[in-house]
């Protein structure tokens, strides 16, 4: 019996010590997280700089199962002029060279939508947060096994998003202003040729006469024409779309034409912290969606906020607030999960109840973030004097502010 004891430990010594320089070594791995996005812009700059601030602030904490996050990115280009082709290889990049264990990232829904057969192929998670049309999350539902890995944390898509337009169009715009007729103009992209048809028919419905709504070339370089029409048409209200095209072209067109028409609607480069000062000041009245801002949307969101600016020196724009929460939430379900193992954290993410810096995120059957009351928000603010933004819809985050005219128009 004692025989056999001793050499039932020696056996189980002998296994250990087989067994753990594995181990360690997966104990020592860090876990990877790949951001793919367009790096020559803020969206792309700000949503790394999220991403490391999430890692620095977990990593100090002890990490995720006791592994280090360590972070690995790859420029997806500027899709208007490169394509899907670039977006390809850094996907390609992140999970075959680098064997990232989530993908974060994502700005352009035509280059996203191409990646996704890419994604899949490598069974690799992707927590989007920045591509917007619904079709990316369509493929979940039209075939989950292929397309489980795809989760969107941020923006709301652009159907979502067309909705909190016409909130604003049928609350703002013809309740509280008491406009009658708008015209609609967007770029010719993926993303926006989901929404246009649907802000029109709302728009109609909602009893405003709406004599153009047209799509321009993301290239264009002189808005004159548009701006004409929308002149001729008699329009109140000029409502824009605009996320690659030329909005510092555009917006400075406008003011120095001094178009009497506001301007409002979805210009992502208007999002940015510095571009009021980038154009002159002549954004001053235009209204962009947004989905974060220095308010109290949650708990996390002020500190936050501070925080970024404190560490990088500029306020950050809404693919920045995606990204942050994306590491947490990945860490929150990698820790129920127990494990990376993907199938096994697919089914944490699925379960995800997390208060962000934006709202509270939880998924729905295609993996889509849910919005509303008690979940994310999309914000409507307006530049005002000085660069200040200024939250003017929903009524209930406006807080009494209120809406200015272009000073042509005052």
């Amino acid at each position: 019996m004692k025989r056999r004891t001793i050499l039932g430990a020696g056996l189980a010594a002998a296994l250990l010590a087989g067994a753990a320089p594995s181990a360690f070594a997966q104990a020592d791995k860090p876990i990877l997280i790949g951001v793919n996005t367009a790096l020559q812009l803020q969206v792309g700059r700000d949503a790394v700089n999220a991403v490391k601030m999430a890692i620095d602030e977990i990593n100090e904490k002890g990490g995720v199962l006791g592994r280090k996050l360590e972070m690995v990115t790859a420029d997806e280009g500027e899709a208007a002029t490169e394509g899907p082709k670039v977006g390809i290889a850094a996907v390609n990049k992140l999970t075959g060279d680098n064997k990232v264990d989530v993908l974060i990232g994502g700005y352009d829904s035509g280059v996203t939508l191409a990646e996704l057969p890419h994604i899949s192929r490598a069974k690799t998670i992707f927590l989007g947060i920045g591509s917007a049309s619904p079709a990316i999350q369509a493929k979940v539902k039209e075939n989950y096994d292929q397309y489980k890995y795809i989760f969107r944390v941020n923006p709301i898509n652009s159907a979502k998003q067309a909705q909190g337009l016409l909130d604003f169009i049928s609350g703002k715009l013809a309740g509280e202003l008491g406009y009658k007729k708008i015209s609609i103009i967007g770029e010719n992209a993926k993303w926006v040729q989901d929404m246009v048809p649907m802000l029109k028919k709302g728009a109609i419905d909602a009893g405003l006469e709406v004599p153009m709504a047209e799509f321009f070339d993301p290239q264009t370089a002189d808005f004159s024409p548009i701006f004409s029409k929308v002149k001729e048409n008699g329009s109140q209200y000029l409502l824009v779309i605009l996320s690659h095209a030329a909005s510092d072209v555009f917006v400075k067109q406008w003011y120095d034409a001094k178009v009497p028409v506001p301007i409002g609607g979805i210009d992502v480069k208007s999002q940015d912290a510095n571009f009021f000062e980038r154009v002159g000041g002549k954004s001053i009245s235009e209204v962009t969606t947004n989905f974060v801002l220095r308010a109290p949307l949650t708990p996390k969101t002020v500190p936050w906020w501070d925080k970024f600016v404190k560490l990088y020196g500029t306020p950050p724009v809404y693919t920045a607030s995606g990204a942050y929460d994306a590491v947490y939430i990945y860490k929150e379900a990698v820790e129920r999960a127990k494990t990376t193992k993907t199938d096994d954290v697919i089914k944490a993410l699925e379960k995800t109840d997390y208060v962000g810096v934006r709202g509270r995120v939880v998924f729905d059957e295609l993996h889509e973030v849910k919005d509303g009351p008690g979940y994310v928000n999309e914000l409507f603010v307006q530049w005002q004097e000085g660069g200040k933004r200024v939250v003017v819809w929903p009524k209930e985050l406006a807080a009494g502010n209120k809406m200015i005219n272009p000073p042509w128009l005052q």
